[in-house]
């Protein structure tokens, strides 16, 4: 793949991450084992969890590690809702969250979880009014820092303090927004009480050019969460299993970098991305641009092509070289209209002919210069296909 726009399905794996990796893989041992070579072990793995920590802003015991965004939210959403007190069975949940998080909302739903739906607005901002009025004696919330396909972000201090106020756990995906935004756990929660407000943070690695298979949760110290695996004591008792040290070291060096990075890597990728936003629109005037305009991930571009499938776009852009998505990769292969689009208040039709191109580390000119050169005939096509196929 010649040209890349694809880096909120996975970032290409940075040099940090990989030398720490490796360096970390040729240290023998388990870091639970007694012996020195367990015990050096376990110093890289805690020495990895301080640095994460440092970055996160939270405290080290605070740090979960897991193999990716998907486990932590299901360790934060099933944890906390089946630690609930008695008779708050209620999860509020935002209708344009990721899959990761609507599908473990369903399957608590299946045990008995009454799930309260947020509006969010056409630009996929959530109604926090709407939010402060679902909270009243639930169990837990969850809430999107920036929309995964929309880019759009998100009042996180705002959802943070009302859950606070209303004494329910809180837990914010981070997954999409982090390396691109000023975050920190401990500010967002700010002086939250012991187990409500925020009490946990989901991160994955593979977003921020960490190894796939790599993440964590930022768990508060005061939650209360019921661990999803069990046979060991690892990590507070949260995550059973021996754990990865060389996955451990990789996130830390990939935070780390990103966060180094992250002030002038925004404004470098806001311009290629208003740029590509631009350009497309000139060579296609009837292409919406979806989100909002200035609030959004620095590198997100997610467009409407009126008459188009995005599937049919996604094959001739690839046909050229260029990879971009219809919305999450985690529904790579479903051939179902954007749930997100959807709650934006877009039609069946308009919820499939969306695209979203994400510009990251690795992007330049020459990725925006290559959509530009193809994107005209590439609508042209695929919006002909569909003419085609109605008549």
């Amino acid at each position: 793949m010649r040209f890349y726009l694809d880096h909120a399905a996975t970032s290409p794996l940075r040099p940090e991450a990989r030398d720490a990796w490796l360096a970390a893989a040729e240290v023998p041992g388990n870091a639970s084992s007694t012996h020195g070579a367990g015990q050096h072990a376990r110093r890289v793995l805690e020495e990895s969890r301080e640095r994460a920590a440092a970055v996160l802003g939270c405290d080290a015991i605070e740090v979960i590690f897991t193999s990716g965004g998907t486990e932590s939210v299901n360790t934060a959403l099933q944890g906390l809702w089946r630690s609930r007190t008695a008779g708050t069975d209620a999860v509020v949940l935002p209708d344009a969250e990721h899959h990761a998080t609507t599908d473990t909302v369903a399957s608590l739903a299946e045990d008995g979880a009454q799930v309260r739906a947020v509006r969010v607005d056409g630009r996929a901002h959530i109604d926090l009014a709407a939010f402060t009025a679902a909270l009243g004696g639930a169990a837990v919330a969850t809430a999107l820092i920036a929309n995964n396909e929309s880019g759009t972000i998100n009042d996180a201090a705002g959802l943070s303090a009302v859950a606070a106020a209303a004494g329910v756990p809180l837990h914010l995906d981070a997954i999409a927004a982090w390396g691109h935004l000023p975050l920190s756990f401990r500010r967002l929660r700010g002086a939250a009480p012991a187990a409500s407000g925020l009490v946990a943070m989901s991160v994955a690695g593979h977003k921020i050019g960490a190894p796939v298979g790599t993440g964590a949760l930022v768990v508060a110290r005061s939650a209360r969460l019921a661990p999803l695996l069990h046979g060991g004591a690892q990590q507070r008792g949260l995550r059973a299993g021996t754990q990865d040290v060389a996955g451990a070291a990789a996130f830390a060096a990939a935070l780390e970098a990103v966060e180094e990075e992250r002030e002038a890597e925004t404004a470098r990728l806001r311009a290629l991305r208003d740029r590509l936003i631009t350009g497309i629109r000139s060579a296609v005037p009837s292409a919406v641009l979806l989100g909002d305009p200035t609030d959004r991930l620095p590198g997100n571009a997610h467009l409407l092509f009126p008459d188009a499938v995005g599937e049919s776009l996604l094959f001739l852009l690839d046909a050229a070289g260029i990879a971009a998505s219809t919305g999450s990769a985690c529904q790579a292969g479903v051939a179902e209209p954007s749930h997100v689009v959807l709650a934006m208040g877009r039609s069946e039709q308009e919820a499939r002919s969306a695209l979203r191109f994400t510009l990251g580390r690795t992007s330049g000119d020459e990725d925006v210069d290559a959509v530009l050169a193809v994107i005209a005939d590439v609508y042209e096509r695929a919006s002909g296909a569909r003419s085609a196929a109605r008549s």
